[in-house]
């Protein structure tokens, strides 16, 4: 009789480890699958430079139409077609909110300590804590979660913020660093001018209105959204410089290191022990340990920063994201929070 009891027990732990091994699996291709075409497209990026089918002027331009057009208006139309009143958790919105200021903060106090080229500063602090929630992240949470829950309302929550606090960091830790009162005064312009976030607050003001976008305006601003990575990732291809690159990799990796394991081990326990659902602690997941966004890169250069640092730390966190957000998730999984 104790035979039998010992078989099935052996029977029941074997059929539970061939689940957690598939769980992992599955999650495991699922991260493959949205991080390798990322590298792809920008190992296009640098062929097509290589073989002269496009130029550094046309990788410029191609950076100043995302900047200026195509990431406004994907954050916009993320945005605005997101019923950001509908549902809401405040305690999950003021979670988000004063999170990502935690985030930030900390991680601008830490950068200034490390960085010794101050001019790193900025370009450091955004790709250690600014994620892709907007452009990965409803993906990722969908893929999980079985819809996208949360993740919009995150997505308003955090990403304006993302954008402001990018903006000051990278006012006042570039190359062209301005201090005291006139610092002050050119960050607050420059929130104020900065087209990321012009889309996102016309974003949130038609989401609030509730206004319904007509089919034929709607389909054009997809199109042009559906623009933004694409032509972000074959830009940071052909400007990608090998001997540049390999004087940023230690800051890079520090950074990544920050974004992908430190920030996320100390949002997620707390999230959990606010006792958030399910696709809530996905979403927080998603805000606090996805790789750094495109976006960052685009706006590094275009306001005069370490656009190479900012690379570097883009390649290396959607390398290792494949490997960090499974592991995230099949711990949060394996515990019984997702």
């Amino acid at each position: 009789m104790g035979e039998c009891k010992t078989v099935v027990i052996t029977a029941a732990c074997y059929n539970i480890l061939l689940e957690k091994r598939y769980v992992y699996m599955s999650n495991f291709i699922f991260s493959i699958n949205a991080t390798i075409p990322i590298f792809l497209l920008i190992l296009l990026g640098w062929g097509l430079l290589k073989i002269n089918l496009i130029t550094k002027e046309f990788a410029d331009v191609a950076d100043k139409y995302v900047f200026k057009v195509a990431l406004p208006v994907m954050l916009f139309k993320d945005i605005a077609t997101t019923s950001i009143l509908k549902d809401i958790n405040m305690g999950f919105v003021l979670f988000c909110f004063f999170g990502t200021m935690i985030m930030f903060m900390g991680v601008w106090i830490f950068a200034r300590l490390y960085c010794k080229d101050k001019s790193m500063v900025g370009a450091f602090a955004q790709g250690a804590a600014r994620s892709s929630a907007a452009i990965l992240g409803v993906a990722f949470v969908e893929n999980i979660c079985g819809s996208v829950g949360m993740a919009p309302i995150m997505i308003v929550a955090a990403v304006p913020l993302f954008n402001i606090f990018s903006v000051i960091m990278l006012t006042f830790g570039g190359n062209d660093r301005t201090n005291g009162i006139a610092g002050i005064q050119k960050a607050f312009v420059n929130i104020l001018k900065n087209p990321i976030i012009i889309g996102i607050l016309l974003g949130m003001l038609v989401s609030a209105l509730d206004v319904r976008i007509p089919a034929i305006p709607l389909k054009t601003i997809n199109y042009i959204a559906q623009t933004a990575t694409p032509i972000a990732l074959i830009a940071i291809g052909a400007n990608f410089n090998t001997k540049q690159a390999l004087t940023r990799l230690k800051p890079a990796v520090v950074a990544s290191i920050i974004k992908l394991a430190i920030l996320p081990a100390i949002f997620v326990p707390v999230a959990v022990l606010f006792g958030f659902n399910a696709d809530e602690i996905v979403a927080i997941l998603i805000m606090t340990g996805s790789p750094a966004t495109v976006s960052g890169y685009i706006m590094a250069k275009n306001m005069n920063n370490d656009a190479v640092l900012s690379s570097n730390i883009i390649l290396l966190t959607t390398l290792l994201s494949s490997v960090t957000l499974t592991a995230w998730v099949f711990v949060l999984k394996s515990l019984g929070y997702v």
